[in-house]
């Protein structure tokens, strides 16, 4: 096995979830149930998830100089979580998600983002060195597109295996998609960057196509509770998913490219990363909580 490093660049924000029979529709107010507030982000999410399935990760992020701040720091140490290049931000609150989840775990989410937006090249010149020591960078769209490309320019001229989740979903460039190694859309992520809706398996490989023709070397496809599509060397395969009775499916794409990502860094076949990732993920949907829901080692057989 190999325990490679991995850098983690993304956002860090507090959760506040509230459990409810339905999702309301606009104008309506409900009446909940349970409400938790949990720490989330889905670049501290990725990082945690990594974490607790044995990867040596840093996380390169911004917080406001908050209660908020302070506590995710303290989090991320108690998960081994190198946090030498958390930034803190004194002009801007750290981020926050408003989220409802309803009884069939499916969730409505309204981010906050805070000091995740103002993670500048200036933060990555001075974590540069950090990026430069990891093998894999992990990345995701809760920051400026432009400190995702310069991570990413910076990286692939070191010859580092850069994954970018894309979401939330944004229109991406070519020449970003060119130095990437993987790229992890879900369906609705896949349909905005290659332009092809994506309905079923076949869309699903046509759009994979597309990003892998733009210059991605992996492409992977996640496809809910039809599990993932895995496309390299022009060769599309499906990874069925595991199935789980869902109670929150909020951080399921975090834990699946964590987990990946830990694959990877331990030399795993890309179908047997895909596989494991799937894995972390279904355990995942069966508990609360972003981070909270992210399953140790020893829980994904």
């Amino acid at each position: 096995m190999y325990f490679n490093r991995i850098a983690v660049v993304g956002s860090t924000n507090t959760d506040m979830v509230i459990k409810t029979s339905k999702l309301p529709v606009p104008g309506e107010t409900i009446l909940g149930g349970k409400f938790f507030m949990n720490p989330g982000g889905k670049g501290a999410n990725q990082a945690v998830a990594a974490a607790r399935l044995g990867g040596n990760v840093s996380f390169i992020a911004k917080t406001g100089e908050d209660l908020f701040g302070k506590r995710a720091r303290q989090l991320f140490e108690s998960e081994n979580i190198n946090t030498d290049y958390l930034f803190t931000d004194p002009g801007h609150p750290s981020g926050v998600a408003l989220i409802t989840v309803d009884a069939n775990g499916e969730n409505c989410i309204v981010v906050a983002p805070g000091s995740n937006s103002f993670l500048a090249k200036s933060d990555i010149d001075l974590a540069q060195e950090e990026i430069l020591r990891a093998d894999i960078v992990l990345m995701q769209l809760e920051i400026p597109l432009e400190t995702v490309e310069y991570v990413a320019n910076i990286a692939f001229e070191a010859g580092k295996k850069v994954i970018l989740n894309p979401a939330p979903a944004k229109q991406i460039t070519n020449e970003l998609l060119s130095k990437l190694y993987m790229i992890t859309p879900n369906e609705t992520e896949a349909e905005l960057i290659s332009g092809i809706p994506v309905k079923d398996i076949d869309s699903a490989t046509m759009a994979a196509r597309n990003l892998y023709l733009r210059g991605v070397k992996v492409v992977i496809i996640t496809l809910g509770s039809k599990g993932a599509l895995l496309f390299e060397g022009n060769e599309a395969k499906l990874i069925p998913s595991f199935k789980v009775e869902a109670v929150d499916t909020t951080a399921a794409g975090d834990i699946f490219n964590g987990a990946i990502t830990v694959g990877i860094s331990e030399g795993l076949e890309l179908y047997s990363a895909v596989e494991f990732a799937c894995k972390a993920a279904a355990i995942s949907v069966t508990r609360m909580g972003a981070q909270a829901s992210a399953p140790y080692r020893n829980e994904v057989k």
